[in-house]
């Protein structure tokens, strides 16, 4: 019996997308096709996600590539600028299962200084009674670590929460640690898995 909901954030409740940002910066095509596979990347990026400071990361970066320095420090103080807007439907579902009186839980890879900017900026938050940030935690999905110190943070059982993420290996890494879970594609495909197990209406 599913007595909780745990979702992911990023491309689950909230699109992200580096280019939002960066493309606001420069209108060559090029460039920007550099900028996003050889400089801010989401590989390097998820360095703060794991909990590596941003100004360290930072500063490596500009010393390696000055000539795109613009891109760099608008990274930190601008990253809100790449979470264009929520996911279409995702938090229609989140307010309807409060509406339901389910538990919401979430579990996200993050960074902790992009958290404490991106947080305040969201009240969905206010739903949930509990966000585990790796940032936070040094911490990241799919780390089987990060999914035992949620399920003691919240207090449940794995088997009894249905964990949510679009991520294939972090959805992977949470069925092998004895949780629900639902391999998270598009509003609409989650709400119906939903309904099948009674959290929602028809």
């Amino acid at each position: 019996m599913i007595e909780a909901v745990v979702f992911d954030v990023g491309r689950v409740l909230f699109q992200w997308q580096l280019g939002a940002l960066f493309e606001k910066l420069t209108s060559d095509p090029d460039e920007l096709d550099f900028v996003l596979s050889e400089v801010i990347t989401e590989e390097w990026h998820f360095q703060h996600d794991a909990g590596r400071p941003l100004i360290d990361m930072v500063a490596e970066r500009l010393a390696e590539f000055p000539e795109h320095a613009r891109f760099i420090e608008a990274y930190p103080r601008r990253f809100n600028e790449t979470i264009p807007g929520p996911v279409e439907g995702s938090l229609e579902i989140v307010r309807d299962l409060d509406a339901e009186r389910v538990p919401l839980f979430a579990i996200t890879n993050f960074g902790a200084e992009f958290w404490d900017k991106f947080r305040p900026t969201q009240p969905i938050f206010d739903l949930f009674r509990d966000i585990v940030v790796s940032g936070k935690e040094r911490l990241t999905k799919p780390d089987p670590a990060i999914f035992a110190r949620a399920a003691d943070r919240f207090g449940r059982d794995p088997a009894t929460m249905l964990f949510i993420d679009d991520n294939a290996a972090n959805v992977a890494s949470a069925q092998d640690c004895g949780w629900e879970t639902h391999h998270f594609v598009d509003a609409p495909a989650l709400r119906r898995d939903l309904i099948d197990r009674g959290l929602l209406a028809r």
